[in-house]
């Protein structure tokens, strides 16, 4: 793979950016890899998470599993983000079909850190084997900062092909927002790669 100059890299954006229909939604813009000369059976695979400078989706679907103090806080806020507690959980009984098809509702399960240790007992399995495991959030952190930084970022993870697609911006962003996401996305999958460029 050769380095990206800035100039393709403009070009790039200036086409996105100009050469798109009307929608009655914002654009998500995705950066799509190709890698060469990598055997997903031999080759050690990867994962790995970087936090982008600008949120490229705002509308991300997040539910909160929430304590008392989280609860107030997320009514407070006015927290873009669905909220409930363990007591309304408990209603799926731990049947499987019912809590999958509520799981998959979202893009990204949040749970107060005072939570996580109950939801196995409450839901059973389920989260962990469709890989919707809430993320922890403590008292300490800000809950419209904990939910920003998931929205900001992006996981790159090499599965059995190696073409990846990660979203790293959307329409309303300026061109320079764009392109910062967009070389810190690469330079950030660059560094996850055993033979770098």
């Amino acid at each position: 793979m050769s380095r990206l100059t800035q100039a393709q890299i403009t070009e790039a954006i200036n086409t996105i950016l100009t050469d798109k229909k009307p929608r009655k939604f914002i654009e998500t813009i995705e950066l799509q890899v190709g890698l060469k000369d990598y055997d997903t059976q031999k080759d050690k695979r990867f994962a790995g998470t970087v936090r982008l400078p600008h949120i490229p989706r705002p509308k991300l679907k997040i539910c909160l599993i929430a304590d008392a103090k989280h609860m107030e806080e997320a009514k407070a806020t006015g927290l873009d983000v669905d909220v409930v507690d363990l007591d309304s959980l408990k209603k799926f009984n731990k049947e499987k079909k019912p809590i999958k098809k509520w799981a998959k509702k979202y893009s990204i399960l949040l749970a107060s850190d005072t939570n996580v240790k109950k939801i196995p007992t409450v839901l059973g399995p389920v989260l962990n084997r469709i890989g919707m495991f809430p993320m922890v959030v403590s008292h300490n952190e800000s809950l419209q900062g904990k939910v920003d930084d998931v929205r900001a970022s992006v996981k790159f993870q090499l599965k059995k092909v190696t073409c990846m697609a990660v979203a790293v911006g959307n329409e309303k962003l300026s061109e320079d927002q764009l392109r910062q996401n967009i070389l810190m996305a690469i330079n950030f999958l660059v560094s996850l790669l055993k033979k770098g460029w």
